[in-house]
């Protein structure tokens, strides 16, 4: 039969034996030494089988164990009183002492473990070295009428008032109006000299949007009557007005009348 040894890593025998009493679900103080030592060694045992290295430590706790477990087996002596001087044992029971030492190494343990998990949720987060934030900041709006009093501004305030009412001054504007029938006449007499002109030289010069346009409806109405001719050489080009030939100036003014 064929016995497989599930052996567990200990860092020392203080840490075994801390296992073997959680293992048997014991309290600490209600410990047996017979069982706990018995298990020990039976550790011990299954690490020598599997040709494992036992180091001292381990050994002297066995050792101190199989003391523990002898005094507890064997009969106290009886207590001999002097007449003179009665002697007491001040020492520690090394049973006591030894579950003090246990109790000691497991709140070590316990604080060990929990600064391991600390380590590990450290370990998670990333940090970086702290850099200047200053260009990121937003620029606070200097306050525009800082350092100004009550009475600046009240100046001010009027200063305002001063140039809104001359602003609100209302002024009458009289334009020049010239109508289509002058228009014509003028067309007519610069055709009559040139024979052929442009559009852009009827309306050069400082001209209003106005007589721009009465220039153009009277340029339609005498191609309406057939005194003129209008064309482009190529598109978007200027506007070429050709005189067709001699009119009676009455003629031309009849088709005036309702301008």
């Amino acid at each position: 039969m064929t016995v497989t040894y599930k052996l567990e890593t200990f860092e020392g025998p203080l840490d075994l034996l801390l296992h073997l009493i959680d293992k048997a679900e014991i309290d600490i103080h209600e410990v047996s030494i017979s069982e706990i030592t018995d298990q020990y060694m039976d550790y011990l045992n299954a690490m020598q089988e599997l040709e494992l290295e036992i180091t001292s430590e381990f050994l002297v706790m066995a050792a101190t164990l199989l003391s523990i477990k002898s005094k507890q087996l064997l009969p106290k002596p009886p207590v001999i009183e002097d007449d003179y001087d009665m002697w007491e044992d001040d020492g520690l029971d090394p049973q006591d002492e030894l579950i003090a030492r246990l109790i000691e190494y497991r709140k070590f343990k316990q604080i060990a473990e929990q600064l391991r998990d600390q380590e590990y949720e450290r370990s998670l987060v990333y940090t970086k070295e702290p850099e200047d934030l200053t260009p990121y900041m937003r620029s606070v709006p200097q306050n525009p009428v800082k350092g100004l009093h009550v009475g600046d501004l009240i100046r001010a305030f009027q200063k305002a008032l001063r140039k809104a009412s001359r602003r609100n001054a209302v002024a009458t504007v009289h334009r020049d109006e010239i109508s289509v029938k002058d228009r014509i006449r003028d067309i007519v007499s610069v055709l009559r000299e040139h024979e052929t002109v442009r559009f852009s030289r009827l309306v050069q010069g400082e001209i209003s949007r106005h007589e721009i346009v009465v220039t153009f409806l009277a340029l339609l109405e005498l191609m309406k009557m057939k005194h003129i001719r209008c064309f482009q050489h190529q598109l978007f080009d200027d506007i070429v007005i050709h005189w067709r030939g001699e009119a009676a100036e009455s003629g031309v003014l009849e088709a005036e009348d309702n301008y």
